[in-house]
Parts: structure tokens; sequence; C-alpha cells
């Protein structure tokens, strides 16, 4: 049973706006759904490796993040949207009509593997007081925190095979898919900054960092 919610908890975990929105950059860029379905799977591995290896020593540790530091992480996540929307407009904009010219060749799985790698790194904090609060051994958080990955990988699996769909079908209408291309980077931007805020303002990382 708590396997079974770790498991449900992690697809519940996938479809939290900052994953999704980051993903969603990279799901917009994708010529098939194959691709783009691929792009989430990616970026659920790399999410689980973090969380597994960081998780993993800081049980084995009886560690814990130190609040600065945890907040100080998911900042990153707003820097890294902001950086994903504003190179998601910039291509969509470059983009042009002519079907003969080369593009040059990009390696979306490695950068979702990456987006996947910052996002388990912010959310370490969190996912390890989730595992002390539900398993009794270090080998049971483990493998909680492995469910908890693969619900992770799923959830995201079919999310981005859904929000790759209009960028796929909208392909031979590069109007339209230029537009939606740069919407999604709007909206990764947008928020990014307003993740940022929050982190540095309400939650009061700037205060901790000057303190």
């Amino acid at each position: 049973m708590i396997l079974w919610t770790g498991f449900l908890l992690g697809i519940k975990h996938a479809i939290e706006p900052d994953h999704v929105i980051a993903v969603s950059t990279i799901a917009s860029r994708s010529k098939n759904l194959f691709r783009s379905s691929l792009a989430g799977v990616f970026w659920g591995i790399g999410h689980t490796a973090t969380l597994f290896v960081v998780g993993l020593i800081l049980i084995l540790l009886k560690g814990n993040i130190p609040e600065k530091w945890a907040l100080s992480l998911e900042f990153t996540v707003g820097i890294m949207l902001v950086y994903l929307g504003l190179t998601n407009i910039g291509k969509a904009a470059r983009v042009v009509q002519s079907k003969h010219v080369q593009r040059k060749k990009e390696m979306p799985y490695v950068k979702s593997v990456l987006i996947g790698l910052v996002h388990g790194l912010a959310g370490s904090a969190a996912m390890v007081l989730l595992t002390l609060s539900t398993v009794s051994t270090v080998w049971e958080g483990a493998l909680y925190i492995l469910i908890f990955g693969l619900g992770t990988v799923l959830g995201m699996l079919l999310f981005t095979t859904v929000i790759g769909l209009p960028f796929v079908l909208t392909l031979a209408k590069l109007p339209v898919n230029r537009a939606l291309r740069m919407l999604t980077g709007a909206i990764s931007t947008a928020f990014g900054f307003f993740y940022m805020y929050n982190l540095g303002i309400t939650e009061g990382l700037f205060q901790l960092w000057w303190s």
C-alpha cells in the first residue's frame, strides 16, 4: 500500500506546474508525437536519478538540506524556466518558411534529462521528508523513491503525449505552430519570474541570503 501510494504521488508530482511548463518547451519543438512523449520519459529519468542519489545519501546520513539551500535549489528552477522560455521564443521567431533550409540538429533528450536533474535536485529536500515520514528502513526508502520516480516517468509520459499533439498537428501550418511555440515560451518565462519572486520575497529566500 505504501509503495502504491508512492507511485500515485509520483504521477501527481509529475504534473506540477513548473515541471509541466519546463517539459512543454521541449515537447513544442518535436516533429512527431513519439519524440514528444520521449521528452517526458527522459525528464523522468533525470528527475528520478537526482532524487534517488541525493535522497539516499541524506537518508543514510540522517541529515537534511538546510532551508536556505533548499530554497536556493528551488530558485534555480525559476532561472531555468526563464531561460527555456526565452530560448523557445527566440527559436520560434527565427523559424523560416522554406522547407529546404537545414536546421541545426538538436538533442532534446539530453536537455530533457538535464531539466529533470535540476527539478530532482530542487525537490530532494521535500522528497527526503516525505520518505522519512513514510518508511522505516533505508532500503524501504530507496525502493519508495524508485517507485515514486516510476510514477513521475509515467505521469510525464502521458502529459507530454497530450501536450505534443497541438504542435505536431500544426506542423503544416507554420504561423499557428510558431504562435503556439511562442506562447509556450512566454508562459515559461512569466512563470519563471513569478516562481523566483515567490521564493525570494514571499518565502523569504532573499532575506536568508542577506542575513
